[in-house]
């Protein structure tokens, strides 16, 4: 028994020792798939958006698996749908956090900010698909925003209106969004910068159906333009509404209503109006190199599968998915600490553009990734000025 111990006690410990090994790997380290959370919403008022972001996600799952996974291990998705509310994206996370390598999600920005502390406390790699600026100012290490932050959507509208003669402007923005305020901010943070002055401030709520009252105060003052700050059904509310009030200023609209989700209920009253988006909306008129290409490689089959185009919330999510997996490989783990400190130094290609993340910035993106589009023929298309800038950017690139 005694001549036995010795060897019992050292298989003991080799085991123990192997074990801990492959646990540094993360989840799967059995040989199995790599698991990935992913916390949309496919029920509630973000419904449409976290739809396009799941159907993105699952095809980049899908091409990556087809070409043998990440680390010789298939891709496998951890869903959970947040119904659009923040307690039910918590619930979510705290359902599969043990189990994934990392996470992507949310779309609606007050669920992004109610997940964001738990991934970070946690240490779990988060790649937020909304685009409210705080989740990344000041930094969270494990947090990283996949969409340009709402404050550079402002910044890229001043600098348009610079370029446009445009030095006064009235501001809507929804009260009750996280995206809308990050917008309403920026926009007021970089206002003096470019020479514009906000001359009509007119704040709403996520329920209001009735926008006559604002249309009247803009008559009523010098703006120049209408710059609006809302997501899902007022921003097509408002639209309509807009055709009908006989106002003479532009109404300008941010990433957001990048989609055929605003598309195709505006109908006839979209054409002409400004919309924003990301470059990956707009990629069929950029010039031919690595980010076209990039685009296509997901707006093909995007649109082979499901019969349009992908719009802006589906190149959220792809460009979250492709982030990841380039992480994991240059990680050469599915560790969170090796995948964090992957992501600090990415520098990748992506349908929103080219991403730079570093250790002080987890944004990756700047205001020269997003276009400034008008809609023609139900199609938005780039103004010369976003085509001149777009292409300097890429050439630069």
């Amino acid at each position: 028994m005694r001549s036995t111990l010795p060897s019992l006690i050292a298989a003991l410990a080799l085991a123990v020792t192997t074990a801990s090994a492959c646990g540094e790997s993360g989840s799967g380290s059995d040989g199995g798939p790599i698991k990935v959370g992913l916390i949309v919403s496919l029920t509630g008022n973000y419904a449409p958006l976290g739809s396009e972001d799941k159907k993105a996600v699952d095809l980049a799952v899908e091409q990556v698996n087809a070409k043998g996974g990440i680390l010789g291990r298939k891709i496998e998705i951890l869903f959970r749908d947040d119904k659009t509310l923040p307690d039910q994206a918590v619930l979510g996370f705290n359902d599969i956090k043990n189990d994934v390598t990392a996470m992507i999600g949310p779309v609606f920005s007050n669920s992004a900010l109610a997940v964001e502390p738990l991934t970070q406390r946690e240490k779990i790699p988060y790649l937020s698909l909304a685009p409210a600026s705080e989740q990344v100012k000041p930094i969270k290490s494990y947090v990283f925003v996949t969409p340009a932050l709402s404050e550079m959507y402002a910044e890229r509208y001043l600098q348009y209106f610079k370029h446009k003669g445009i030095t006064k402007i009235a501001v809507a923005h929804d009260s009750k969004s996280a995206y809308a305020v990050a917008g309403y901010e920026g926009t007021k943070k970089f206002a003096g910068q470019y020479g514009v002055q906000i001359v009509r401030d007119e704040p709403f709520q996520t329920t209001t159906t009735d926008f006559s009252p604002m249309f009247t105060h803009v008559k009523g003052s010098d703006a120049q333009a209408l710059l609006f700050w809302g997501t899902g059904a007022p921003g097509v509310i408002v639209t309509k509404q807009y055709a009908t009030a006989g106002l003479k200023v532009p109404l300008m609209l941010t990433g957001s209503q990048a989609s055929k989700l605003w598309l195709d209920p505006v109908g006839a009253a979209a054409e002409g109006i400004t919309v924003q988006s990301a470059i990956g909306v707009v990629g069929d008129h950029l010039p031919d190199g690595p980010q076209k290409q990039i685009i296509d490689q997901m707006a093909g089959p995007y649109k082979q599968k499901h019969g349009y185009a992908p719009p802006q919330f589906a190149q959220d999510g792809y460009s979250a998915a492709l982030l990841l997996f380039e992480a994991i490989k240059k990680a050469n783990s599915t560790d969170g600490e090796k995948i964090q400190k992957a992501l600090e130094s990415m520098t990748l290609v992506t349908p929103n553009g080219r991403f730079k993340y570093s250790p002080t910035d987890h944004s990756g993106l700047t205001p020269d990734d997003i276009s400034v589009n008008t809609v023609k023929d139900g199609q938005f298309v780039p103004t010369d000025w976003a085509k001149e800038q777009l292409t300097k950017t890429l050439s630069a690139g």
